[in-house]
């Protein structure tokens, strides 16, 4: 209300007072980003964006950097009482080369400490690095840069969601089996899925292996000749998977034999409930 109107009401007072005031807000973060992500308010944006100033950081204008130097120095030497340091011109070029994340607040503090600790008051580019932190100078060396790291990131991120998954699947693959074969009452029928369980087992212990998958180049793969028997495992699974009605029907037909037709008692020895039972009854036209 203060931005909007210019007025207010004391706490506990019903009378309401004018203001005139002029607010000055500073930051370094962009507002139109932080709108666009939620974290600023968009109405107090546009009550406070009046008279907008960018002030680029001190990286962006090198030839201030030694006129501010030399003026945060000559404050610094008043107020000591002592010589103003001066700086070579490879020093004057270390400093234009700094990329200065702390803007003019870390100059000052520079030339201060500068100032103060050196006894010469000629300060050369070795005196000068000692104290800028080593990880902000800049190199004049070329560097290798490979725009490509981004997208490298991205694909091996997606390799190893889509192993992960297939894992996953494996996993309930292989519980569903195993659920299905441990139901069978038919010792000829075990002895026939064995080798689906062996196979089962040996791919499951393979996917357990697989963690972080590095992927050093590209490959080209050639198409491969698969042998017909590797399709016998493929074919049981099939055949399995097409039983399960009969299976289904055969365990309902169990129960309710077991308790004399008493569906309420099926259906909770077959773990659902009893309108799902009556529903499964007429669709496998099943007689009580």
């Amino acid at each position: 209300r203060v931005l909007e109107t210019g007025e207010f009401i004391k706490v506990g007072s019903s009378k309401v007072q004018k203001t005139d005031v002029r607010v000055v807000a500073a930051t370094n973060i962009d507002f139109y980003k932080a709108i666009q992500k939620g974290k600023f308010r968009e109405d107090l944006f546009y009550r406070l964006n009046t008279v907008p100033i960018h002030l680029p950081p001190l990286r962006e204008r090198k030839e201030d950097i030694h006129l501010l130097f030399r003026k945060f120095a000559a404050d610094f030497a008043a107020k000591y009482r002592m010589p103003s340091v001066q700086l070579s011109q490879d020093a004057v070029n270390v400093l234009t080369n700094f990329s200065w994340p702390g803007n003019i607040r870390q100059l000052k503090n520079v030339a201060e400490q500068v100032s103060v600790i050196e006894s010469s008051r000629t300060i050369d580019a070795e005196t000068i690095s000692k104290y800028l932190p080593k990880e902000h100078q800049k190199s004049n060396l070329p560097t290798l840069y490979n725009g490509s790291d981004k997208a490298d990131l991205s694909e091996r991120e997606i390799l190893y969601k889509v192993l992960f998954d297939l894992k996953s699947d494996v996993t309930e693959l292989k519980k569903l089996v195993f659920n299905i074969l441990s139901n069978q009452d038919n010792n000829t029928d075990s002895e026939k899925n064995a080798a689906l369980v062996k196979s089962i087992q040996q791919l499951y212990a393979k996917t357990e292996e697989v963690t972080q998958p590095i992927v050093e180049q590209e490959e080209v793969y050639k198409p491969q000749i698969i042998p017909s028997d590797s399709y016998t495992h493929h074919e049981e699974v099939e055949e399995e998977s097409l039983s399960l009605a009969d299976k289904e029907k055969e365990m309902i037909k169990k129960a309710l034999e077991k308790y004399n037709g008493r569906r309420k008692n099926a259906a909770t020895e077959l773990g659902i409930s009893e309108r799902t039972l009556y529903r499964k009854i007429k669709e496998y036209k099943i007689e009580d």
